[in-house]
């Protein structure tokens, strides 16, 4: 594995220098200057970081000679990136955590619903050049190099700002940043403390919370006064990206725009067809230079995979360490279009990233009829719909349970002693929940997929293959269930410590009868002592009123998607059309 990681030539299909003179031959050939030109901008931009001093004139008592080398990257929407690091593994490890923060994706999404349910603004800044805005903890110098300028070469510099590579840098930062914070009067949200909060009002009187949502540079604002917060308060402290201020066209490599539904309701939605695309013109610009027919994306693509692939049965050759390099970096890249919201690839992602340790040449063809799939179908858009969801009450109708084992808590959810006064409205949480059993016919252990939503607005979903062997398909739609209520406690956590209302039930829908009995029904007695600790940790939340239980047949179970690979037809494509817009427009 590490063997394979030392020799990656290649990030999202794209080849990385090796050095100054290596950036340019990959110039050259690729007939561009995009290496160069990073390179250029970030020797101009690091350049405060330093305090050259005069030729001759020796580090001060106590600094510490280190020295740093250019790192060559790909950010996530493709653009190139030189960086002057430090060489941290040459120097001590400091005391404590040395990261910095990155806001959760489902915080993100649960901010983008409630702008819209609240009807505040959202807007977006890039922190320039982050880490460089913050002072250095450490004492260290550098003799400089040809690429700090011929004038300079071989003189003492002083570090005077993190810098990239030093292993407390991102901790500078992240200290730099909260203490900023703080006086602007933010509290960090102890459910995510990348999430930002200040008690408000808005300009009709009510009273409600304003969020910055910090992914390490970049900051995400919901507020009615978004736009004065970025450039007259966080402004103060740190020297925005001008064109990066304002409603986000672009964030985290997805394409963000507000839109108006059929209904009369605004509401954000988040595309992730540009960063898709050039994921699959990278792929195939990849795969050209290839002199082997079998390298190449499928001219049909219906599904992600083949609906009969079977990755634990496949027994093709193992992939030489260059290819299975590249195919490490193309599970990276479907993981992040998940993340992006393609749903409709997520169990396929999950099956295929589970033989990273030893990718065989089928794995490899399954995941360019992936990109294929995305090239066919790249249009897309998941809305984050704050319309109050349909639910039927006489469904989820709670029970009484006083005579069974948890009579005592019944209606008693727990609350967080600490968690600030609901401000704003609030959502109505939904569920869909489904398990595979046996679906690894290898090891025949089961598979999760649920989805989660805030009104009408997906903010969760997971694919995932269960820990446990279970014998029986109540069994592992049980642990389902069981891993379904987990995240939605600690959603419940989330939401009552951002300040958001969180009253009422979560209302979960499932296909299985028999669990739906086990968890609804009082004098429920479970046969199956192997299921225990699921039974009672559903039951005593259901009890709490944290959750309720309804039936829903399987072909209106959306959540099918994320544990079974379906063919390609009227199913598959009636659950894809409900979690995403525009996907089989013609």
């Amino acid at each position: 594995m590490n063997a394979r990681i030392r020799k990656t030539t290649h990030k999202y299909g794209i080849e990385i220098p090796t050095s100054v003179e290596n950036a340019m031959v990959i110039d050259r050939s690729n007939n561009n200057t995009l290496w160069k030109d990073a390179l250029a901008k970030e020797m101009t931009e690091v350049g405060v970081a330093f305090e050259v001093l005069e030729e001759g004139i020796k580090a001060p008592t106590g600094w510490s000679k280190v020295t740093g080398h250019l790192v060559w990257d790909v950010k996530m929407d493709f653009t190139r990136k030189a960086r002057w690091v430090l060489d941290g593994h040459r120097t001590p490890n400091p005391i404590g955590s040395t990261y910095a923060g990155v806001v959760s994706r489902d915080s993100i999404r649960i901010a983008f619903t409630y702008a819209a349910l609240n009807g505040v603004d959202v807007f977006a800044a890039d922190i320039r050049n982050a880490y460089l805005q913050a002072p250095s903890s450490q004492k260290d110098y550098i003799f400089c190099g040809s690429e700090f300028g011929i004038e300079n070469v071989g003189k003492v510099a002083l570090i005077r700002r993190a810098l990239y590579g030093g292993k407390s840098a991102g901790k500078d930062f992240r200290n730099h940043l909260r203490s900023c914070m703080r006086h602007l009067d933010f509290t960090s949200c102890l459910a995510d403390p990348d999430v930002w909060m200040r008690p408000a009002k808005r300009s009709d009187g009510s009273d409600y919370y304003e969020y910055i949502l910090l992914y390490t540079d970049d900051a995400l604002v919901v507020s009615e006064n978004a736009e004065q917060i970025l450039r007259n308060e966080l402004g103060r402290y740190f020297t925005l990206k001008e064109e990066s201020i304002g409603p986000p066209k672009v964030y985290l490599g997805g394409h963000v725009r507000k839109i108006k539904l059929d209904n009369g309701v605004e509401c954000w939605a988040f595309s992730s067809s540009q960063y898709v695309q050039a994921a699959v013109k990278n792929v195939e610009e990849y795969l050209s230079k290839r002199d082997d027919i079998n390298w190449k994306l499928p001219t049909r693509a219906e599904t992600p995979i083949q609906t009969s692939y079977r990755p634990e049965l496949d027994v093709s050759p193992e992939l030489q360490p260059i290819d299975a390099a590249y195919y490490m970096s193309l599970i990276g890249v479907l993981r992040w279009i998940v993340e992006l919201g393609r749903v409709d690839i997520c169990l396929e992602c999950s099956m295929l990233s589970s033989h990273l340790a030893l990718p065989r040449e089928g794995h490899l063809y399954q995941l360019f009829q992936c990109f294929a799939y995305l090239k066919k179908y790249h249009n897309t858009e998941m809305v984050y719909d704050p319309s109050d969801p349909v639910i039927d009450e006489s469904e989820f109708e709670f029970k009484d349970w006083t005579s069974s084992e948890f009579g005592h808590l019944q209606g008693k959810e727990e609350l967080p002693t600490n968690m600030p006064e609901p401000r704003g409205q609030g959502f109505v949480i939904n569920a869909k929940v489904d398990a595979d059993h046996a679906s690894d016919t290898v090891t025949r252990r089961s598979r999760t997929g649920f989805i989660v939503y805030l009104n009408c607005a997906p903010v969760y979903w997971l694919s995932k293959k269960q820990t446990s062997c279970e014998s029986s398909s109540f069994g592992s739609e049980f642990c389902a269930m069981k891993q379904c209520c987990e995240y939605l406690r600690g959603l419940r956590y989330k939401l009552r410590m951002m300040g958001i209302p969180c009253e009422g039930p979560a209302y979960i829908h499932g296909d299985n009868q028999s669990v739906l009995a086990s968890c609804g029904i009082p004098d429920s007695v479970l046969k199956k002592k192997s299921q225990s600790i699921a039974y009672h940790f559903v039951r005593e939340g259901a009890a709490r009123d944290e959750w309720r239980t309804s039936y829903v047949n399987t072909h209106q179970n959306e959540s099918d998607l994320l544990t079974k690979v379906l063919p390609a037809g009227e199913k598959r494509k009636g659950f894809v059309r409900r979690l995403l817009h525009h996907i089989y427009r013609t």
